[in-house]
């Protein structure tokens, strides 16, 4: 079966989107990158997603926060010992068992991901906003395509400046 060619002459097969999609992500990494300028000096790419894991999951173990960074234990350790002397995250006694130990984001490390999270969105925003109504709709469809065939599950309740609600 011959490819079919799309309206900017580029053939619809998975090269061509493979192609558009890694043009894309540098573009969300550049946004990203700007949007953590302003905190660079306090907190790394690297303990910035310890953050915001903090914030979307919550009061969270060490195991559980290395699996979802994909880090060993050791490695999340050093950076929640970081972020501690930072002032940004906590570690407290797990209430419903007294031996294990909670980290959690305080009051400061919220407020940095609130700010660089706020930065980006406004970033994207302003990208999207330049986009006609049909593209956006497009967007939305191959978005929601490529999240499903990567197994990124729907938000379902998102918090206004854009991550999922913790139930």
């Amino acid at each position: 079966m011959e490819p079919r060619e799309s309206p900017a002459g580029a053939t619809d097969d998975a090269e061509a989107v493979t192609r558009a999609f890694l043009t894309a992500s540098r573009l969300l990494v550049a946004v990203s990158a700007r949007s953590l300028a302003a905190v660079e000096e306090r907190v790394t790419l690297p303990q910035f997603r310890m953050l915001m894991v903090l914030h979307t999951r919550g009061d969270t173990k060490l195991v559980a926060l290395a699996e979802q960074l994909q880090v060993a234990p050791s490695t999340a350790m050093r950076m929640v010992d970081r972020l501690i002397a930072a002032g940004l995250a906590a570690r407290q006694t797990n209430p419903a068992n007294r031996r294990e130990t909670l980290l959690s984001l305080t009051g400061e490390g919220r407020r940095i991901v609130e700010h660089v999270t706020a930065r980006r969105r406004a970033e994207i925003s302003a990208i999207v906003e330049r986009l006609e109504p049909r593209q956006r709709a497009a967007l939305i469809e191959a978005l929601t395509a490529f999240n499903e065939a990567g197994g990124e599950p729907p938000v379902s309740q998102v918090h206004p400046l854009g991550w999922p609600l913790t139930p």
